[in-house]
C-alpha cells in the first residue's frame, strides 16, 4: 500500500538528529520555556521576516490567541464579525466564534479553492473588524486587493497558515503578510512536530506581550495574571523536533513541488479536474494535492483497491456541521460541491518515483 503520508518514514530521515537533540532536553531537566523555545521562536521569526514569534500548544490555539488579544487590547469585542472561507477546515471558523466573534463566510474561488477575493467587500459591514485568510492546500491566497480592503475599512488581517509555511507572495512568506497569524506543526504538516505545537507570528509589539502572556495564565510576570488566560505553551521537546526539522523544510517543500508538476503534467484522465499552478511557483507548497472528480468514491475505492490510500480534505462543510447547526439551512454551493468531489492524492517529500508513476498509471487507467 502507498500510504497517503508516511510520519515514520518522514522523521526516520532525521532520525540521529532528532535524538540527540531529544536526549539534550532530557539530560536538561528544563522541560518547558527553555533553550530549545528560545532557539525555535529566533529561527521561525529569521525563516519568516517577521519580529514576534510566540510558541503555543496547537494551530488552533495560535488562532484563538490572535483574536483573544485583539479583544484584551479593545481592538475587537463580542459580536464583531471576522470574514472567513467557507471552505476550510472547522479550526478556521472555531478560533472566531470561541471568542465570541461572528464569523461570516464567503465562497471560494473555483479555480484555487481558497477564499474568491473578489467577493470579500460585500460582505463587510460596520461590525466587521477582520478578514481571517486560510491559504488552504498550501496555496497562497492573498493579493493588493486584500491590502486596499483593510487600509478602506480599518481592518485586521490574520492569516490561518497552518498548511502553508514556506509559501511565498511576491517574495514575501505566509506568516507575514498580515497582522498576525497562526501556524500548526500537528505532525502530518509540511513542518511537522511529534505531537501537537504551534506559534503566533505578528508584526506588533503589544499584540506580541498580550498573546504570550494569554498563553501563560494570563501572566506576564510569575504569580502575576493580567488576564484570565490559558495554558497554552509549546513544550521544549516539540522545539527541539522542530529546530531540526525547520532546517529541511525548504528542501522538502522543494520535493513536493516537483512531485506536484509530475501530477499535474502526466495526469490526463479528462474525468480529473486538476489544480492550477500558480504563476510563481513559491506561492505553492502543497501542503495537500487535491482533485476534483464527479465519482469521488468510485475513484477512491478503485486507487485503495490497487494499492493507493487516498484522503478527503473536508467532505462535509463547516456550515453544515452539528456543532454549527443554526447555519445548515444556509447555501454555500461552491463549497456544497468541492466537499463532494475532492480527493487528495498521496504527496510527500518522501514519495517514491516508482509510487509516484503508478499512482499516476492508475488514474490514466481509471
Amino acid at each position: 500500500m502507498i500510504k497517503f503520508l508516511d510520519l515514520k518514514a518522514i522523521n526516520m530521515q532525521y532520525q540521529d538528529e532528532i535524538e540527540r537533540s531529544l536526549l539534550k532536553v532530557f539530560r536538561s531537566g528544563w522541560y518547558l520555556l527553555g533553550n530549545e523555545i528560545n532557539e525555535f521562536e529566533k529561527r521561525l521569526s529569521e525563516y519568516i521576516s517577521v519580529p514576534h514569534v510566540i510558541g503555543v500548544a496547537n494551530g488552533l490555539d495560535a488562532l484563538r490567541l490572535i483574536f483573544r488579544a485583539y479583544i484584551e487590547l479593545g481592538i475587537m469585542k463580542a459580536g464583531d464579525e471576522v470574514i472567513v472561507p467557507s471552505n476550510t477546515y472547522i479550526a478556521s471558523i472555531l478560533a472566531i466564534s470561541d471568542n465570541d466573534l461572528i464569523p461570516v463566510l464567503c465562497e471560494p474561488s473555483e479555480c484555487s479553492l481558497n477564499i474568491d477575493i473578489d467577493k470579500i467587500e460585500a460582505l463587510i459591514t460596520p461590525k466587521t473588524k477582520a478578514i481571517l485568510l486560510v491559504h488552504l492546500y498550501g496555496r497562497v491566497v492573498f493579493s493588493e486587493k486584500i491590502e486596499f480592503l483593510k487600509h478602506k475599512y480599518n481592518l485586521k488581517i490574520v492569516e490561518d497558515n497552518a498548511q502553508a509555511i514556506g509559501a511565498e507572495w511576491k517574495g514575501i512568506k505566509t506568516g507575514s503578510l498580515g497582522d498576525a497569524a497562526g501556524f500548526s506543526f500537528y505532525p502530518g504538516k509540511n513542518l511537522g512536530a511529534l505531537g501537537d505545537a504551534g506559534a503566533v507570528t505578528c508584526k506588533d509589539q503589544q499584540l506580541a506581550n498580550s498573546i504570550r502572556a494569554l498563553a501563560n495564565y494570563g501572566s506576564n510576570k510569575k504569580y502575576v495574571n493580567i488576564y484570565q488566560g490559558l495554558n497554552s505553551r509549546l513544550d521544549e521537546i516539540q522545539a527541539a523536533v522542530l529546530n531540526i526539522k525547520l532546517q529541511y523544510l525548504n528542501q522538502e517543500n522543494a520535493e513536493r513541488r516537483r512531485i506536484a508538476k509530475q501530477y499535474i503534467s502526466r495526469i490526463k484522465n479528462s474525468n480529473i479536474v486538476l489544480p492550477v499552478l500558480p504563476k510563481d511557483e513559491k506561492e505553492h507548497v502543497w501542503h495537500i494535492f487535491v482533485i476534483r472528480v464527479a465519482n469521488r468514491d468510485a475513484l477512491q475505492n478503485y486507487l485503495s483497491e490497487n494499492g493507493v490510500q487516498t484522503l478527503i480534505h473536508y467532505p462535509i462543510p463547516v456550515h453544515k456541521q452539528e456543532a454549527y447547526r443554526t447555519w445548515n439551512d444556509f447555501s454555500f454551493p461552491i463549497s456544497e460541491a468541492i466537499h463532494c468531489d475532492v480527493l487528495s492524492l498521496p504527496l510527500s517529500p518522501i514519495l517514491k518515483e516508482n509510487e509516484i508513476t503508478k499512482i499516476i498509471d492508475l488514474i490514466n487507467e481509471w
